[in-house]
């Protein structure tokens, strides 16, 4: 995967301008991640919200995009730790990952995401079979969601960093 922090052309039609601005968020999180240590990937720096971890946002980054459009727009098993009854937060648990496979996990769903919408058309909706009713939503929707969900912990990740180390700086 090849993401840059840049904006999507002007005039592009409309899944490219889509695409393209999720891509800058997720770019935004992956940079937010270089040059940091193991040690800090995985310090909490809030106290009530110890797996707000750099490493747990990459692990609940990737989770979500596996939900959105593998689980609630294909339909497939809903066996994604964002679906666990037995832990809050499961899918941000990021213990025994390096930095290194959180971002190629990342990466990797976001490929499977980007060839999901591109397959399809933004105006068709989820699976309807799912027990889920926002499943229900377009394919459109679901992309808007999720350039909303990478940009809040974008933003999430530039505090992160700014605690750990004193880096800061956006776009």
């Amino acid at each position: 995967m090849n993401i840059h922090r840049t904006r999507p052309p002007f005039t592009a039609d409309e899944p490219t301008q889509l695409v393209s601005w999720l891509d800058m968020q997720r770019a935004v999180v992956l940079w937010k991640c270089e040059g940091l240590s193991e040690t800090d990937a995985h310090r909490a720096v809030l106290p009530a919200s110890p797996r707000m971890t750099m490493a747990g946002l990459l692990a609940h980054l990737r989770w979500t995009e596996s939900t959105w459009f593998e689980v609630m727009f294909l339909g497939r098993p809903d066996d994604n730790p964002q679906f666990s009854e037995d832990e809050e937060d499961a899918d941000m648990l990021a213990d025994g990952l390096t930095l290194p496979q959180l971002i190629d996990n990342y990466k990797d769903q976001c490929d499977i995401s980007n060839r999901i919408i591109a397959e399809h058309d933004l105006d068709q909706t989820g699976n309807s079979n799912s027990k889920y009713r926002v499943s229900e939503a377009s394919l459109r929707w679901m992309v808007l969601h999720m350039i909303e969900e990478t940009a809040r912990h974008a933003g999430h990740a530039d505090a992160i960093r700014e605690l750990l180390d004193g880096q800061t700086g956006y776009y």
